[in-house]
C-alpha cells in the first residue's frame, strides 16, 4: 500500500513538473516572440497581462468583497500602463509621466461614491497595484531604446527576463537537491541559502555570456547587471509570498497551469524591472 502511494505521489509530482515545463515553456515563446517581432507587439501583450495581474493584485489585496475592483481601476490601470510605456518609448513626451500623480488621485475621487466601509484601505490598494504591477510592466518597452547607436536589437529586455528565468531555474534546482538552510522560512519554505546562492552564481554566468554577444554594457555592468536581477528576483518573490500569506491563499491565480497566476509567474521580473532601469539610466 505505502509502495502504492508513492508511485501515485510520484506520478502526480511528475505531471505537475510536465505541466508547469510546457506552461512556462509556451509563456517563454509568447514573451520571446513579442521582444523579436517589434516593440508594438510587446506592449500589446504586456497590456493584457498587466490587466490581468492587476485584476489578480486587487482580488488578493482587498477586503471580502472588493474583489473584482472597480471599473475606474482599471482604466487608471492602462493608462498608467500606456504612460509609462509610450514614455519609455518616445513615442510621447517624457513630461506625461507626471499624468500618473493625477491619476493616484482621482482614484481616491473615486471611493467618495462608493462610501463603503474600507473605502480608504481600497484606495490605497487600487494605488499600491498600480504601482506594483502597471508601473513596471510598462518600464519594461523602455528598454527596447536602451540600447547603443550601433546595436539595433534590445538585449536588455531579454536579458532581463532570461536572467530572471535562469535565477529561478537554477535556485529550484540546487535548493531542491542540495538545500538545508532555510532563506526565510515564515514566506517561503522552500527556499534555501544553497538554492539562493546558486542562482546568483548561474545568473552571473548567465550574465557574461550575453557580454559575449552584444556592446550594450562591458563585463562588469553585464556582471552588476546579473547580480542586480539575481537579488531583486529573490526579493520579487518573497514579496508576492508575503501578499499571498496575506490574503491566506496558495496562488495569485489559476490563469497559468502549473503556476498558477500571472503575479505567481512574473513576481520576479516586476520587482527586478525598476532596479534594472535604473540602473542602465545610471551607467
Amino acid at each position: 500500500m505505502f509502495k502504492f502511494a508513492t508511485v501515485l505521489i510520484n506520478n502526480a509530482s511528475l505531471k505537475e513538473f510536465f505541466t508547469r515545463t510546457l506552461t512556462g515553456a509556451a509563456l517563454a515563446i509568447f514573451i520571446l516572440g513579442a521582444i523579436f517581432w517589434s516593440p508594438w507587439a510587446f506592449f500589446t501583450l504586456m497590456s493584457v497581462v498587466a490587466l490581468i495581474g492587476l485584476f489578480e493584485f486587487n482580488k488578493l489585496f482587498q477586503p471580502s468583497g472588493h474583489g473584482s475592483g472597480s471599473l475606474i481601476y482599471y482604466i487608471v490601470g492602462l493608462a498608467v500602463y500606456a504612460l509609462t510605456a509610450l514614455s519609455g518609448m518616445s513615442v510621447i513626451d517624457e513630461s506625461n509621466v507626471l499624468l500618473i500623480i493625477l491619476s493616484f488621485f482621482v482614484l481616491i475621487a473615486a471611493e467618495l461614491f462608493r462610501a463603503q466601509e474600507h473605502s480608504w484601505r481600497h484606495a490605497a490598494g487600487s494605488v499600491m497595484g498600480i504601482v506594483y504591477v502597471a508601473v513596471p510592466f510598462g518600464m519594461m518597452n523602455a528598454f527596447f531604446l536602451m540600447k547603443s547607436a550601433d546595436v539595433a536589437f534590445p538585449w536588455i529586455l531579454l536579458a532581463l527576463f532570461i536572467l530572471v528565468w535562469v535565477n529561478d531555474i537554477f535556485a529550484y534546482l540546487i535548493g531542491s537537491t542540495m538545500g538545508k538552510h532555510k532563506l526565510f522560512e515564515k514566506l517561503s519554505p522552500k527556499k534555501s541559502w544553497e538554492g539562493t546562492v546558486g542562482g546568483v552564481i548561474f545568473t552571473i554566468l548567465a550574465a557574461w555570456i550575453f557580454s559575449k554577444f552584444t556592446t550594450e554594457l562591458n563585463l562588469i555592468e553585464w556582471l552588476v547587471l546579473g547580480l542586480i536581477i539575481s537579488i531583486t528576483a529573490d526579493l520579487g518573490d518573497l514579496a508576492e509570498s508575503m501578499l499571498k500569506r496575506s490574503a491566506g491563499v496558495k496562488d495569485s491565480g489559476k490563469i497559468l497551469p502549473g503556476h498558477g497566476g500571472i503575479l505567481d509567474r512574473f513576481d520576479a521580473v516586476l520587482f527586478a524591472t525598476p532596479f534594472v532601469f535604473f540602473y542602465i539610466f545610471l551607467i
